[in-house]
Formats: C-alpha cells, sequence, structure tokens
C-alpha cells in the first residue's frame, strides 16, 4: 500500500549476506547463454580438439627416444619432426576459430544483459533512482556485467576442457603404466581439500571488491562531474573530498591485494602438491628404469602428462573459486532485474490519441514511503514514552544538517541523502480538484505543501498511493505510459540539457522537426536571436548538462524544445530566484503563447502569473485549503491572503 516493497531488497542489502548458488539461479544464468548454444558448441568442440592433439606430443617424444634415435631412423625422425611442427600449427588455427565464437558468444550475451538492464532500469519508478547513487549503477553496468559474461563464455567452457584433459590423460597414462598412474593419483586430494574454504573466502572478498569499487565510481561520478567541481570548488572543500576519495580508493587497495595474496597462497600450494606427485614419479620411475622395468622414454612422457594431469585437476579444485565469483556478478545483476516496476502499464492499457485536456483529481493522497518506512513511522509513535515525556517521531535529516521537516516534499523523495525516514506520513491527503481544458492553475503554498508532487503524479514519475487522477474521464493507471508522455510537456525548474549540440537537444522532443519548425519555436521562446549569434549557431555544443548557457537561457531553450513537442498538458516549474529582470521578461513573454489553448499546471512564484490563472489552488501539509481567483482568495483572508502579503505582495511593489 505504502510503497513498493522492492526498495526492502535494495535497503537491506542481501549482497551482504552469505551468498547462495542454487539451481534456480544456474537454470536462470542458463537462460542467458541459450541464444547463443550453437556458438558455444562449437567452442567447446575447438577446445576438446585442442586438449585432444596436445596429448600426441608426450607420445612422440617417447616414440622419439625408445626406437627412433636408437634404430637411428631418418625418415621416422623426420616425420616426427614434421608432426611436431603440424600440431602446433593445427592448434593454432583451431584457437583462432574457438576465440571468434567466444567473442560473439561474450559480447552478445554482454550485449543481452545490459539492454535488459537499461530497459528494465528505465522503466523503474522515480524512488528508485532518488535512491540509488548513479555510481553504483554504473558499476553494475561495467564490472558485473562482463563478470557475469565470464562466467559463460569462460569458467563453463575452462570445466568442460579440464575434464576432456583429465579423463584422456589419465586413459593414456594408465595404458602406458598403471602402476605410476596411481602414484600419480595419490596426491591429487591434496587439491580438492583447500578449494572449498578458498572458495568461500574469495568470494566474499570479490563482492566486497564490487562494492568498494561502486563506491569509488560514485565518488567519482558526484564530484568529477560539472554539479560536484562546483559545489566542491564554492565551498572549498576539495581537501576534504580527496581524502573520503583516498579512504575509499585504500579499501579498493586492500582488498585486491588480499585478494591476490589469498589467490597466491592457495597457487603456491598446488604448486607444492604438484611437485610432490612429480617428484615421486621420478624417483619410483627412475628405479624402475634402474631396474630395466620401464624405458627412459616412458619416464619422460609421463612426467609431460603429469603436468596435464595436475594442471586439470589444480584448474577444477579452482573451478569452484572462479564459478563462485562469477556467479557473484549475475547476482548484482539480477539484484536490479528483479526489482519490480511500481509503475506499470496495464496489458490492455489505452493508447492516448488526442484529449482536450480536461483534468480530475478525485480523492488522491500520496505517500513516499515505504512500507518499511510506514512501519518504522507506526513504532516509533507506539513506543512508551521516556521519562514521562513522548518520544519523538524519527525523522530525515539532510547531508547539509537541516531537519528533514524544513525539506520539502519534493526535496525528501528527490535527495539521494536522505536517511530512512521521511517526516510526514502523506505528502498528498484527500486531494481533490477539476481543471478544465484550456485552464491556467497556479499551484501556491509553503515550501513541503504538495505542489511538487502533483507535478511527479500527473506524468505518473509516480502512481499515486489511494484515489485517482483522471485525463478526460480516464484513469492514468488505465493508459500507457508512452502515449501520456506524448500528452504532458514539462518545463521544470532545474532545466537539464545533454552535452550535444542546441540541435539535437530540441529535437529530443520531436526528432522529425525541421529547421524552419526549430526557428520558429526558438522565436516563441525568445531565444532564437541569441542562438543566431553564436558562432555555430544551431550546431553550438551546450556542454556538460548545458553549463555553457545561463540559466535563463537554458530555461528558453527548455521552453522552446515544449513548443515543439506541441502537448496539450503542461507542467511548469517556474524560477525566478536566479534570473535577472532582461530575462525574466523575456521567459514571461516566451510563457504568454505557450499557455494559450493548453491545460497548465503551474508552481506559481511571479505575481503575475497567479493573476493570469484561472484557477489558483492553495495547499498546506499536503491539504488543498483553498481555491478560486485572485480577488475570492484575498477577500476570503485565509492562508492565500498571508502568502500574498509575504511573497507576492512585495514583488508588486517592488516591480
Amino acid at each position: 500500500m505504502h510503497g513498493g516493497g522492492w526498495w526492502s531488497y535494495i535497503a537491506s542489502d542481501p549482497s551482504k549476506g552469505k551468498p547462495r548458488v542454487d539451481r534456480a539461479l544456474l537454470l536462470r544464468v542458463a537462460t542467458y547463454a541459450r541464444p547463443y548454444w550453437w556458438m558455444i558448441l562449437i567452442v567447446l568442440a575447438t577446445i576438446v580438439a585442442v586438449s585432444l592433439l596436445e596429448l600426441v606430443p608426450p607420445l612422440i617424444m617417447r616414440q622419439l627416444i625408445d626406437v627412433t634415435l636408437p634404430q637411428k631412423n631418418l625418415h621416422q625422425l623426420t616425420l616426427l619432426a614434421l608432426a611436431l611442427i603440424a600440431i602446433p600449427v593445427t592448434t593454432g588455427l583451431i584457437d583462432v576459430l574457438e576465440r571468434y565464437y567466444s567473442s560473439r558468444a561474450g559480447e552478445g550475451i554482454i550485449f543481452d544483459l545490459r539492454q535488459q538492464m537499461y530497459a528494465h532500469l528505465s522503466s523503474l519508478a522515480l524512488r528508485f533512482f532518488t535512491y540509488t547513487k548513479s555510481g553504483e549503477i554504473v558499476s553494475r553496468f561495467n564490472s558485473d556485467v562482463v563478470g557475469a559474461q565470464n562466467a559463460i563464455t569462460g569458467t563453463i567452457p575452462n570445466i568442460v576442457v579440464n575434464i576432456v584433459t583429465l579423463v584422456s590423460t589419465l586413459i593414456i597414462m594408465f595404458s602406458i603404466e598403471w602402476k605410476l598412474t596411481l602414484l600419480a593419483v595419490v596426491v591429487v586430494p591434496l587439491f580438492i581439500l583447500p578449494a572449498r574454504r578458498v572458495a568461500r573466502t574469495l568470494r566474499v572478498i570479490r563482492r566486497q571488491a564490487m562494492e568498494y569499487n561502486a563506491d569509488m565510481s560514485n565518488i567519482i561520478s558526484e564530484t568529477l562531474g560539472i554539479n560536484g567541481v562546483l559545489l566542491v570548488k564554492t565551498f572549498g572543500r576539495a581537501r576534504q573530498e580527496l581524502d573520503r576519495f583516498r579512504k575509499v580508493n585504500t579499501q579498493v587497495r586492500d582488498i585486491g591485494i588480499r585478494r591476490a595474496m589469498v589467490g597466491r597462497w592457495f597457487f603456491m600450494g598446488l604448486g607444492l602438491v604438484a611437485a610432490l606427485g612429480t617428484a615421486l614419479i621420478y624417483w619410483v620411475g627412475g628405479v624402475m628404469v634402474i631396474n630395466d622395468a620401464l624405458t627412459v622414454g616412458t619416464i619422460v612422457a609421463f612426467a609431460a602428462y603429469l603436468s596435464r594431469l595436475y594442471g586439470p585437476v589444480s584448474s577444477l579444485s579452482n573451478v569452484q573459486v572462479d564459478f563462485a565469483q562469477s556467479m557473484v556478478s549475475f547476482e548484482r545483476v539480477f539484484e536490479y532485474l528483479d526489482l519490480q516496476a511500481e509503475v506499470q502499464d496495464k496489458p490492455d492499457a489505452l493508447v492516448l490519441s488526442e484529449v482536450s485536456g480536461r483534468l480530475a483529481f478525485d480523492n488522491v493522497s500520496f505517500t513516499y514511503l515505504t512500507a518499511e518506512q510506514w512501519a518504522q513511522l507506526d513504532q516509533a509513535e507506539a513506543a512508551p514514552a521516556t521519562n514521562g515525556h513522548q518520544q519523538p517521531t524519527p525523522h530525515a535529516t539532510s547531508g547539509n544538517g537541516r531537519n528533514g521537516a524544513q525539506e520539502s516534499d519534493a526535496e525528501q523523495a528527490a535527495a539521494p541523502w536522505t536517511t530512512a525516514v521521511a517526516t510526514r506520513r502523506w505528502a498528498l491527503r484527500h486531494f481533490n480538484a477539476e481543471i478544465e481544458p484550456g485552464q491556467l492553475v497556479a499551484l501556491v503554498g509553503r515550501s513541503g505543501a504538495g505542489k511538487t508532487t502533483i507535478t511527479y503524479l500527473l506524468p505518473r514519475l509516480y502512481d499515486v498511493t489511494e484515489g485517482a487522477i483522471r485525463v478526460d474521464g480516464h484513469d492514468l493507471r488505465d493508459v500507457t505510459q508512452e502515449s501520456l508522455a506524448k500528452q504532458i510537456g514539462i518545463v521544470p525548474q532545474e532545466t537539464y540539457l545533454f552535452h550535444d549540440s542546441i540541435r539535437q537537444n530540441l529535437l529530443y522532443a520531436a526528432p522529425d522537426a525541421g529547421d524552419d519548425e526549430l526557428v520558429a519555436a526558438c522565436k516563441a521562446a525568445n531565444i532564437h536571436d541569441f542562438i543566431a549569434r553564436m558562432p555555430e549557431g544551431y550546431d553550438t555544443v551546450v556542454g556538460e548538462r548545458g553549463y555553457r548557457l545561463s540559466g535563463g537561457e537554458k530555461q528558453r531553450l527548455a521552453i522552446a524544445r515544449v513548443i515543439l513537442k506541441n502537448p496539450r498538458i503542461l507542467i511548469l516549474d517556474e524560477a525566478t530566484s536566479h534570473l535577472d529582470s532582461e530575462n525574466e521578461a523575456l521567459i514571461q513573454s516566451a510563457l504568454e503563447p505557450l499557455f494559450h489553448g493548453r491545460t497548465s499546471l503551474v508552481i506559481a512564484h511571479r505575481l503575475s502569473t497567479i493573476l493570469a490563472a484561472n484557477l489558483i489552488l492553495v495547499l498546506d501539509e499536503g491539504r488543498l485549503v483553498e481555491q478560486g481567483t485572485h480577488e475570492e482568495l484575498l477577500a476570503a483572508g485565509g492562508l492565500y491572503r498571508t502568502l500574498y502579503e509575504t511573497q507576492f505582495r512585495p514583488e508588486s511593489v517592488e516591480a
């Protein structure tokens, strides 16, 4: 009821618990390999072929030492020499074929995983992105997806080739000398016993390494982006941020060293076991040669096969480690893919084609709290009083030390640094309003009143918790998100522009628009003359987040972009604090034709917008407390009059 259960999955972070590798996980992993089964089959066939071909050289060496050289058979010597050349050439060509199909399958799996994850994350509600660090998302797309691909194209083929090599080598060794083969097999358990413990240890280390790398990626993306750099420099926090990065970077370094050392000690142990087995074979075999029970060529061949015996045994012991680590990558990818989208289209959702713009808010209530946060508030309120005083309700505190009660409901939702519990249960409560087509509606209220929440609910960035919002009589939950988005244009307070040209940023709203339409939209938004004066005109690159432009220029570009989209419903969050009087006048002039013929909801900060509004909705603490025209609300003497006296009237006096 009160938010999706998916957040509890991420909040509790199961990644930090004991990892699971069960049949269900393995079957799910196999589904990603299924489209490439024939490529993987070719890879396995080539690996097996190479493995079998590599069995031949020791037999050639035995023939050379025991037969060819003692008999001084020049013809046979030539043939054996040619065979020793032909085998590596053949295996090299087969390796090229194996690499081709292995890379095709591997890159295909990476493509599929990234495509599926991008599509899924794009479908999630705004809540996910307000709680998740951008660096963490990037880490899952890069290191985790590649690690998952390695499980299918690396670890699993290695298991097959090692099994084939081990079995074929044992068969040949038994055929040569079964007593020595049994002696070589005696030390095999020493390879296997430590593997399980090392696998568990390295699995935990790998997950910690992934988390530390994600933390490092997040710091880099936050502090080395244009917004982060400005914040760090203007607050003089460069040294503190360097220290914070050093702390995380140290964790990455130390966990890397620990992983390397655990692996090195493990392989050192395996090497000692292999050396023990080899020494036993040489000693016992040497005794047999001295007693004429074995030929020198057989001992040489046997020694060569020992590496092919202990190598696969060592790899198969270590494959538990590799496989366990690669499963961590799949688990981390699946954690995101398993998140349930809060806002989803119904199977029979209606496609909105043409709308008049009639809006109805029917007893709408909404909370940003998840079920877990709601329960925390219940527990806090039900807790017994301490020393005769009521125990305070927990609240969110932002990173700058402000109490969460001073933040707006939108800030509580959108600030990634906000902690567990918001201060108010309901961002909107029992909100009712009727808006006719073409009306200009001003949303007015103190910070945190619920104005921004309304602008989030209308385009379905969130779904209402209770009640319904209707467009032309259709419940928003009954129409497709894509068709709804085409009917709504949004001019946010903080304009976001891609690091691209002005033309491409404008075409984002209407990809098929021609130059004449671009110019007309920009003229209507009072930005064309400015663009024309730039050396590259509409092909000028705006920079990261549009930082080559001023605030007023960016907002006029945003208005031009919405004009190109030509929506029936307009949502506008006015911004005046960072604009000079000239830019404000230009924007005001651009907005007048934008409002014409459209149903417009404006979070109003300008008195001129409020005076032009057909309807003013006054909100307080998430509830609609007054509605009417400017004159009607002034006459009522309620909250609107107070806001007018404190906020809007000084603006008119100054003007």
